[in-house]
């Protein structure tokens, strides 16, 4: 029998501070927390592995509460205020906004997918034990398989690009259904008997976002952890969940481009030296690195303003309730994929050409200036961004909104 989620943590109680409820101090306790990553986030993205200290750091601010409903003892945020702390904790270290946002995404899941009860069940020990979720929910990856057993499930495989997993205390997983050739989506504590997580990471950037691999061994799920049945198809409501991660994605790639941004102005304005042919005292007052500037500062402004727009249509229609249409949600699609791609472009962008105005000194490890790039460049393979261009050509041309997936 797999234990609840309060049982499975009885012997663990992590701290966490009180959730910040108003938008100023919510503000405030994103950017202290931002500060404290900020500090270490060189060495740690040079080091790569499970940044424990840090993510308890997340846990101690109270931030995990934003997005949980007041009546499960959260802060009750609107969406477009969580998508505003990831990206100003994106500026300063993209792995664990990341991870940050990551957690949020697997509360939205419970909301959008549970029912009351599942939100009771799941939501008020999040809040109370301050938990920290992680995700399993890959659903390119149908290993995970699971079978009818009594009036639940067992599953069993394995699911790979697991963010957030390791050091998690709780798991939203998808598990491929064959009877019905569909997905169910349940959560489980992530010590629960017959899970493993494997800190086995590797990729080149997000180096401490911990997605590791994970294993089910004959784990057992009851009907209360199941959110999504195997054969129930979502309402336009709850399959605003891909939304949601798109917009996690979204301001995590404007962060990084925000970030480098300031660092390489930092640079520029108190360390870089004028080149020689460029008959000007200060590099700053180069009027082609100006010009560099300016192209930086369109394409984050163009990706902040299509970012916040997109974050405050998602809001309007989650306070819709059940009564959202399939064009409504198909709105805040069309609004989701025009700021990734710009958020996109703008991440990679920004952190690659930065080096042509910050000069060969600029590369030095102890600046790691080329963490936004090697950060931008991995996550934005998550999924293509040709296929949002796609969608937006289709919107533009034929009036079609895109079709509901994991990714759309």
């Amino acid at each position: 029998m797999a234990k609840t989620s309060t049982d499975q943590d009885a012997n663990r109680a992590p701290h966490g501070g009180a959730a910040p409820a108003r938008g100023a101090d919510v503000a405030r306790a994103v950017q202290a927390l931002a500060a404290q990553l900020a500090a270490t986030a060189v060495e740690r993205d040079r080091a790569g592995g499970h940044a424990g200290a840090e993510r308890e750091l997340i846990r101690a601010s109270g931030l995990l509460r934003l997005s949980v409903p007041t009546q499960y003892g959260g802060a009750g945020a609107k969406w477009s205020t969580v998508l505003g702390a990831v990206r100003t904790l994106a500026e300063a270290d993209s792995a664990l906004a990341h991870v940050f946002g990551f957690h949020h995404l697997q509360v939205a899941g419970v909301l959008l997918y549970g029912t009351t009860e599942q939100h009771e069940y799941f939501l008020r020990p999040t809040v109370e034990r301050h938990l920290f979720w992680g995700n399993a929910l890959n659903p390119l990856d149908r290993r995970v398989v699971a079978r009818a057993e009594l009036d639940g499930y067992r599953i069993d495989g394995v699911k790979n690009f697991s963010s957030g997993s390791v050091g998690s205390d709780l798991l939203t997983f998808s598990a491929w259904h064959k009877t019905s050739s569909t997905a169910l989506i349940a959560a489980l504590p992530t010590r629960t008997d017959g899970i493993t997580v494997n800190p086995d990471w590797d990729a080149f950037g997000q180096r401490q976002t911990d997605s590791g691999t994970v294993r089910f061994d004959h784990v057992r799920l009851e009907p209360i952890q199941v959110l999504q049945a195997p054969g129930v198809a979502p309402t336009p409501r709850a399959t605003l969940r891909s939304q949601v991660a798109q917009l996690i994605m979204t301001n995590l790639y404007l962060g990084i481009a925000r970030g480098a941004f300031q660092e390489a102005r930092r640079y520029v304005r108190d360390h870089a030296r004028p080149w020689f042919a460029s008959d000007v005292q200060r590099h700053a007052d180069d009027p082609y690195v100006q010009e560099r500037f300016g192209e930086f500062w369109l394409r984050v402004q163009a990706a902040q303003a299509l970012a916040d727009l997109a974050g405050q249509q998602l809001d309007t229609a989650l306070a819709r309730g059940p009564s959202l249409t399939a064009d409504e949600r198909g709105e805040v699609a069309v609004a989701g994929a025009q700021a990734k791609v710009l958020a996109h472009r703008a991440a990679l962008d920004v952190g690659n050409d930065l080096f042509d105005v910050t000069g060969a000194s600029s590369t030095a490890a102890r600046y790691g200036y080329d963490r936004f790039w090697r950060n931008a460049r991995v996550h934005t393979l998550h999924d293509p961004v040709a296929y949002k261009i796609r969608d937006l050509g289709r919107y533009a041309l034929l009036d079609q909104i895109p079709e509901p997936t994991a990714y759309s």
